[in-house]
C-alpha cells in the first residue's frame, strides 16, 4: 500500500466530506497507514545491512567488526566469530522489536 493508494480510501473520502484540512488528513491518517509496510521492511534490511557491511570491510580494507569477523574466519578464530555473531544477532533482534514496537504504536490494529 503506498500514499497514493492510500489517498483514495475511504476512510479518507469520509474524513474530507467532514470537512478536515488536507494536511491533517495526509499526516494524520494516510502518511501514518502507508508508513506500516515501509518501516517493518526497513526493519527486516538491517540484517542485509550488517551483512553488507562486511563485504564492504573486506573489499575496501575498511577497519571496522565486518573486517575483524573476515579475519577471525580466516584464523579459525572461532571465540570472536561468535562473540561478533552473538553481537550483530543482539542488533537485529533489538531492531526487530524496536519496529514492532513502532508498529504496535501507528496501527492501532495491532495491540500486546
Amino acid at each position: 500500500v503506498n500514499l497514493k493508494q492510500t489517498l483514495k480510501a475511504d476512510y479518507v473520502e469520509a474524513a474530507r466530506a467532514r470537512g478536515i484540512h488536507e494536511r491533517r488528513i495526509v499526516f494524520a491518517h494516510a502518511l501514518k497507514n502507508a508508513m506500516i509496510p515501509v518501516i517493518t521492511v526497513l526493519g527486516l534490511t538491517l540484517a542485509a545491512l550488517l551483512g553488507g557491511a562486511v563485504l564492504t570491510e573486506v573489499t575496501f580494507s575498511w577497519p571496522g567488526l565486518g573486517n575483524r569477523l573476515y579475519e577471525a574466519i580466516s584464523g579459525r578464530d572461532y571465540p570472536t566469530v561468535q562473540g561478533i555473531m552473538v553481537f550483530f544477532a543482539t542488533i537485529v533482534v533489538i531492531a526487530s522489536i524496536a519496529i514492532d514496537i513502532v508498529n504496535a504504536l501507528i496501527d492501532p490494529r495491532i495491540r500486546y
